[in-house]
C-alpha cells in the first residue's frame, strides 16, 4: 500500500538503477561531479508533482561517484525521477547540470512517455509536468525453461522489421496493432516464410519527438526509433499498458513466443548517440548526470558537442565508465531478456577513442567480443559513421559480422546491368573473400543485404530512379542520392505490363541471388509482397500508411511470397551455400569435382576478361554424397544465352528454379523435378536459373 511518506536508509551503490527487494527500494545512481542529489516519487506518470522528495546526504548517500538511498516499505508500481545540481560547473566545462531538471534514471527498466515534451526539455528549469519518468518494476517472469536460441550463423536468415509498422496497418488484423503483443501474432506467418531471426529496429526507449523542425511542424515523428534515451527499458510505444509499468513483461512474452516458434531476436541498438542531441538539445538523463563523461566534446570549448554520428551528439563509447555501462546494457538484455543478437548502428563510431581518434583496439568492442556473457550471441556492426569512416572489412574483432555495404551495391549494379562488374559480383556472392579471409574470418562475417529499412524497398529499387522525400519536410534533401536503382522504364506506379512483369521478375532475381550467396542473407520486411513506400527512401518519420506494411498486398502479391518461401527451402536443403569456410576452387575430398568451378557458355571456360560481360555461371559442388551438386546461373544482360552443364559422371541435372518462368514453374519442389533431356539450356535475359543433379 502506498502511503504519503517513506522513511529512508543510506542504500547501497550496487546495483544501479532501482532495485526492489519486498522490504523497499534501493536506488543508485552514477553523477561523479554533482553538489546536490534529490529522488523524487510519484504515485503516477501523470503527476505533476511528486508525493515525496528525498534529498541524499552525500556524506550518507555516497560511495564514491555513486548517490544511493533506500526508501523502505516503497512498494513496485511508484513511478520516480531524479534532480542533480552541480553547483558552479558551467558548459564551458562540458557540463548541463540544471537543479530544476528532472531526469530520467539511465537504468530504468520502464520509462512513460505520455506526457513528454521535448521542447520544455530543451529548455532551462523546471520540466516537471512534461517530463518522462521511471518506474519501479518487479522482474521476476516465468521463462517456462526459455533460453536464447543458439542458431549457427551459416543458417540464419534475417528478417529486418519495425515493430510498429509491422502490424500498424487496419490490414494486419491484429489485437493489439503496433506492439510487441501484435508482433506475435502475426508470428505463425514468419514460420511459414521460413526465416531463423527477426532483427527488430530499434525498440529500447527513444524520443519520437527528434526529428527536424520543418519535419514537427508537418506532424511527422521519428519513426524508425534511432533516438535511443533509455538503454534499458523496452520502448513505452510498442507496449499495451506502459502506464502500468508493463514495460518487461510484454517484451518477455514476445521474445518467448518467438522462440517457441524456433526464431531466434536480434535488437539493431544505437550506442553511438543518445536522443539529446548536441548543446541545444534535451537534458533527459546523460547530460544532466554529467555530460562531460558521456560524450564527446571539442577540446578546447567543452561546450561544444563533437558530432561523427549526424545526430548531434557521439557517444564517448571506450570511457571507462560508458564501456561498462554499454556492456553491463547488453549483458542484460541477454541475460534478463533472452535476445540472440544485436545490430549496432553506425558502430565504427564505437572505435573512437576520447579525442575522436580512430582506436586500433578499442575498449569497448574488445570488452563486448569477450564478455563470457556475450560469448554465444550473435554481433552485427553497421561497419560506418556519419564523419566518413567506413570499416567494411576492417572492423575490429573477429566475431562480428558486417552489414556488406559493398554486397548491397554491386549487386543492385550488377542486377541493374552495370558492366565490368562481373569479377566483384562473383567475389561477393562467394562470400567476399577479399575483405575477411585475409583477417581469418569466415564467410559469416558477410550479412548479405540488397534492401533494408534506410533507403528504397524492393520494389521502390526497382520502379524508382530518384528518391521522393517531399513528404518528410526537409525539400528531398535527405536520404541518400545514389541508390544504383533502376525504374524499367516508367517513374513509379504503371499500368504497363511489360514493366510489371519485368520488375516482378527482377525481384525474384534479387531474391535468389541473396538466397544463394554464401554469408548471411537479410531480408527487408514487406519485400517478399512487394511493399512500396512511393519512393521515399528515408521514411525515418512516416508513422503513417507510407511505411506500414499493408497485409493485402500479401493476398495480392501471394506468389511473391510463395516464392520467397520455396527460395528460403531451397537455402536451407543446401549446406553448399551455407558454408563456414571459403570456397578454394579445389577438388573436394573424396569427390570428382571442386568445391567451386566456373563456366561460361561452355563448361570450365569462365569469360572474366570481357568487361562487357553480365553471366555468371557455375558449379557448387554438395557438401557431402548425400547433398545434390548445385549448378547456378545468373543472367543479367538484355539478351538470351544457350548455356552447357558440365557432365559429371554418374549424375543428371534437374531445373529447380527459373525465374523467368510464371508461379508454379519458377521453383519446383524436389518431388516436382525432371531430369533433363540434354545438358543445353536456354538462360533467359534478366533471369537466374539454378540446377541441382541426383544419380541417374
Amino acid at each position: 500500500m502506498k502511503k504519503n511518506q517513506y522513511d529512508t536508509k543510506p542504500g547501497n551503490s550496487y546495483p544501479f538503477g532501482c532495485t526492489p527487494n519486498g522490504g523497499g527500494v534501493n536506488f543508485s545512481i552514477f553523477s561523479r561531479f554533482a553538489a546536490q542529489v534529490e529522488l523524487l516519487l510519484f504515485n503516477t506518470a501523470e503527476d505533476k508533482k511528486p508525493f515525496q522528495i528525498i534529498a541524499l546526504d552525500k556524506d550518507v548517500h555516497r560511495t564514491f561517484f555513486y548517490w544511493h538511498v533506500y526508501v523502505i516499505g516503497l512498494p513496485v508500481g511508484v513511478w520516480y525521477n531524479w534532480r542533480i545540481d552541480g553547483d558552479n560547473l558551467t558548459r564551458e566545462y562540458g557540463f548541463n547540470f540544471d537543479k530544476e531538471k528532472h531526469l530520467v534514471d539511465p537504468w530504468a527498466r520502464a520509462v512513460s512517455h505520455k506526457n513528454w515534451s521535448r521542447k520544455a526539455a530543451c529548455k532551462p528549469g523546471d520540466n516537471s509536468a512534461t517530463a518522462m519518468r521511471c518506474c519501479v518494476v518487479d522482474d521476476r517472469y516465468d521463462w517456462e525453461g526459455d533460453t536464447p536460441l543458439r542458431i549457427s550463423s551459416e543458417k540464419a536468415i534475417i528478417y529486418e522489421l519495425h515493430v510498429g509498422g509491422f502490424t500498424r496497418h487496419p490490414s494486419a488484423q491484429v489485437t493489439h496493432p503496433g506492439t510487441f503483443l501484435g508482433l506475435i501474432e502475426k508470428i505463425p506467418y514468419l514460420r511459414q516464410l521460413g526465416i531463423t531471426h527477426v532483427e527488430l529496429l530499434p525498440v529500447m526507449a527513444f524520443d519520437e519527438q527528434d526529428v527536424p523542425r520543418n519535419t514537427y511542424d508537418l506532424g511527422l515523428k521519428n519513426y524508425w526509433g534511432y533516438s535511443t534515451h533509455s538503454f534499458f527499458s523496452p520502448h513505452p510505444g510498442y507496449c499495451v499498458t506502459p502506464e502500468q509499468g508493463t514495460h518487461l513483461k510484454e517484451f518477455k512474452d514476445l521474445v518467448k513466443a518467438l522462440h517457441k516458434a524456433g526464431i531466434g531476436i536480434i535488437m539493431d541498438v544505437v550506442f553511438n548517440h543518445t536522443s539529446e542531441s548536441g548543446a541545444q538539445g534535451p537534458i533527459i538523463n546523460f547530460k544532466g548526470i554529467g555530460g562531460k563523461i558521456f560524450y564527446h566534446h571539442d577540446k578546447l570549448d567543452k561546450s561544444i558537442f563533437i558530432d561523427y554520428t549526424g545526430c548531434g551528439n557521439t557517444v564517448n563509447a571506450n570511457h571507462p565508465l560508458v564501456s561498462r555501462f554499454i556492456i553491463s546494457c547488453l549483458e542484460y538484455w541477454v541475460n534478463e531478456m533472452h535476445v540472440d543478437g544485436f545490430r549496432f548502428d553506425l558502430a565504427s563510431a564505437m572505435t573512437r577513442g576520447e579525442n575522436g581518434e580512430v582506436l586500433e583496439d578499442p575498449p569497448v568492442l574488445w570488452g563486448i567480443e569477450l564478455s563470457e556473457r556475450l560469448f554465444k550471441t550473435k554481433l552485427i556492426a553497421e561497419a560506418w559513421d556519419a564523419a566518413g569512416l567506413y570499416q567494411v572489412g576492417s572492423f575490429p574483432g573477429y566475431r562480428w559480422g558486417e552489414w556488406n555495404g559493398r554486397y548491397r551495391d554491386v549487386i543492385r549494379r550488377f542486377v541493374r546491368g552495370d558492366t565490368g562488374l562481373i569479377a566483384e559480383a562473383a567475389t561477393r556472392i562467394c562470400g567476399s573473400s577479399d575483405l575477411y579471409e585475409h583477417q581469418g574470418r569466415l564467410p559469416i562475417s558477410s550479412i548479405n543485404f540488397v534492401t533494408c529499412h534506410d533507403g528504397f524497398t524492393l520494389y521502390d529499387l526497382l520502379s524508382y530512379n530518384g528518391k521522393h522525400n517531399l513528404a518528410n519536410g526537409e525539400i528531398n534533401q535527405d536520404g541518400s542520392n545514389e541508390n544504383y536503382s533502376f525504374n524499367h522504364g516508367v517513374e513509379g506506379d504503371t499500368s504497363n505490363s511489360g514493366i510489371l512483369q519485368l520488375r516482378r521478375r527482377q525481384a525474384k532475381n534479387i531474391f535468389a541471388i541473396l538466397l544463394l550467396s554464401q554469408g548471411v542473407p537479410m531480408l527487408l520486411a514487406g519485400d517478399e509482397f512487394l511493399n512500396s513506400q512511393n519512393g521515399n527512401n528515408n521514411a525515418y518519420c512516416q508513422d503513417n500508411e507510407l511505411s506500414w506494411l499493408d497485409w493485402g498486398m500479401a493476398a495480392e502479391n501471394g506468389d511473391m511470397v510463395q516464392f520467397v518461401r520455396k527460395m528460403i527451402a531451397l537455402r536451407k536443403r543446401h549446406p553448399a551455400v551455407m558454408r563456414r569456410r571459403f570456397l578454394t576452387g579445389k577438388t573436394v575430398q573424396n569427390r570428382a569435382i571442386a568445391d567451386i568451378s566456373w563456366h561460361g557458355a561452355e563448361s570450365d571456360d569462365p569469360d572474366w576478361s570481357n568487361p562487357e560481360t553480365r553471366m555468371l555461371s557455375y558449379t557448387l559442388a554438395g557438401c557431402n554424397d548425400q547433398e545434390a551438386d548445385l549448378h547456378i546461373a545468373i543472367n543479367m544482360s538484355d539478351e538470351s544465352r544457350i548455356i552447357n552443364l558440365p557432365d559429371i559422371k554418374g549424375k543428371s541435372w534437374r531445373r529447380v528454379l527459373d525465374t523467368s518462368l510464371p508461379e508454379g514453374e519458377d521453383v519446383l519442389l524436389p518431388d516436382q523435378l525432371k531430369p533433363l533431356q540434354n545438358n543445353g539450356y536456354t538462360v533467359n535475359s534478366k533471369t537466374v536459373v539454378v540446377f541441382e543433379n541426383t544419380g541417374k
